[in-house]
């Protein structure tokens, strides 16, 4: 999405971004444990917001990937750090729109890496006693509106990048050739996430219809918010 930087220079420049948020947490129970709580409740919100995807035959496993991998509590950091080890081999085989796509990933990994950090020292105290009146009150005084719309952005931009990548024929025969030399160059938690994400969107085949839902309700939540309207926090 970046029109003026090097896609390759701008997947360094993320990593290092994300890998200074994770360390600067990373010797400090109370902050980790903070974090962690900030992170299960924004995807138990997700869980409501989205309920009707993650409940569908067709949907389920693609909104569950999106909301859980992409989106929610998991933490991205082995999956970064194997991303850093074959940035060399993506940059020779790799198109530039292909280059563009791991770069948005990496960005929405270290994004919602700082807004989350920006969250736990707005909420202090309260982290233990989450509510949506506090998380609602928080993420206004975070601010950094420009921030969140990218982050959807990405969301958006990511989710049509994998719905052009499962069109592609040569793309399941590609990633069962890749199996085993992943595993055996420790590159597994790359190839398990690869795997996963083609298979839940080839299963919903047109993404379209269901990426323009999650958009549409996560940027009328964002707009609900910075206008103190926390009520949609509730489902």
């Amino acid at each position: 999405m970046s029109e003026t930087e090097d896609p390759v220079s701008r997947i360094h420049r993320q990593l290092d971004l994300a890998a200074a948020l994770r360390g600067s947490v990373a010797t400090d129970a109370a902050a980790q444990s903070a974090r962690q709580r900030l992170r299960s409740w924004q995807a138990v919100r997700l869980g409501r917001t989205h309920a009707d995807l993650l409940a569908g035959k067709r949907t389920g496993p693609a909104a569950s990937f999106f909301l859980t991998d992409l989106y929610g509590a998991t933490d991205l950091g082995k999956l970064a750090a194997e991303v850093r080890r074959i940035v060399p081999v993506m940059s020779k085989l790799l198109p530039t729109a292909g280059l563009e796509t791991v770069a948005d990933a990496i960005e929405l990994d270290a994004l919602s890496e700082a807004l989350d950090a920006a969250m736990v020292a707005a909420l202090a105290d309260k982290i233990t006693t989450l509510d949506a009146a506090a998380y609602g009150r928080a993420y206004r005084k975070v601010d950094r509106r420009n921030d969140r719309e990218r982050q959807i952005a990405l969301i958006e931009h990511l989710g049509q990048a994998l719905g052009r990548l499962v069109r592609q024929p040569f793309v399941v025969s590609a990633l069962k050739l890749m199996r085993k030399p992943a595993q055996l160059a420790g590159l597994g938690e790359l190839q398990d996430f690869l795997e996963r994400g083609y298979a839940v969107f080839r299963q919903i085949g047109n993404p379209k219809e269901f990426l323009e839902l999650i958009v549409s309700r996560e940027r009328r939540l964002l707009e609900a918010l910075f206008a103190r309207d926390d009520s949609l926090l509730d489902g």
